[in-house]
């Protein structure tokens, strides 16, 4: 068992690391508007965060952003053995003008797992590996979103979508890979601030970046996801919900959750994926 030391933080549990070649993601529903109020536990979030969570216009975006965290803590407090309130947060090096507004991470000389957090309309993904790892979620896309986003694509991406004869059919297709670019430009550290139009995230997996791997992830019926991981395919992908109460006062995330019990979903080949159906 690896020794982590965080400062003055204090080990409420043994740490529980991802295994090597290990992909864990994580899939959040927001509270409900009506049970937020009352159950949603915002007592681990930092001031910035319970500022951040006040801050947004709809109510429902408010509610999403603490619901995304709430569960982003207690999960690495989870892994790491520490208490939710203690996770510590740094953000890495842009690798564009090396200012500190790149990846998030957790505040560790040499950190024992990487993260990474997307939350869009009511649904959030955490993802957690031993190697760095970039993470998207997001509505399924309005066909006015497709139009003006498509020329600022890759030539070879814009290609492919002119390809397919159907609308919804681009809609699903320009879904699955713009997901794909923000997970990879995450896990760059970079966001949108690199040319969306530089990199080729299309449906060929031998035209994507070198040293990269790209997986769609299931995430219901209303979102697309996607994680991108340095290196080659992790060994085991195990995606799974969060129960709504585990966000709630007093609740804790169980990382032994059993997934087995939802509908099978494509996986890419060499890769197991357990899905629950909480919340589906």
């Amino acid at each position: 068992m690896p020794v982590l030391e965080f400062g003055t933080a204090t080990l409420a549990v043994e740490p529980r690391l991802p295994a090597a070649g290990q992909l864990d993601v994580w899939l959040v529903r927001r509270a409900t508007l009506e049970t937020a109020a009352e159950l949603l536990d915002l007592s681990e979030l930092s001031e910035a965060e319970r500022r951040r969570t006040a801050s947004f216009v709809r109510p429902a975006d408010g509610v999403t952003y603490a619901s995304a965290h709430v569960a982003l803590r207690r999960l690495l407090g989870a892994y790491l053995g520490l208490s939710p309130q203690d996770v510590p947060f740094v953000r890495e090096p842009c690798p564009g003008c090396a200012e500190p507004h790149g990846r998030p991470a957790v505040a560790y000389p040499d950190p024992p797992l990487h993260f990474s957090l997307a939350h869009s309309h009511g649904m959030a993904v955490v993802a957690v590996s031993r190697t760095v790892v970039g993470a998207d979620v997001e509505r399924l896309p309005r066909a006015e979103t497709v139009e003006v986003c498509t020329p600022a694509l890759h030539p070879g991406e814009q290609d492919e979508l002119a390809a397919l004869g159907d609308a919804g059919e681009r809609r699903a297709a320009f879904g699955r890979l713009w997901t794909r670019k923000e997970a990879y430009l995450k896990a760059l550290g970079t966001g949108l601030s690199r040319d969306p139009g530089h990199d080729y995230l299309g449906a060929d997996p031998h035209r994507r970046p070198a040293g990269w791997t790209l997986l769609d992830l299931p995430s219901g019926p209303r979102h697309n996801a996607a994680v991108a991981v340095r290196g080659a395919a992790p060994d085991q992908v195990t995606v799974r919900w969060v129960p709504p109460a585990a966000l709630y006062a007093g609740a804790t995330v169980d990382l032994d959750a059993d997934g087995t019990v939802g509908v099978p979903v494509p996986v890419p080949v060499g890769v197991t994926t357990r899905v629950s159906d909480w919340g589906a």
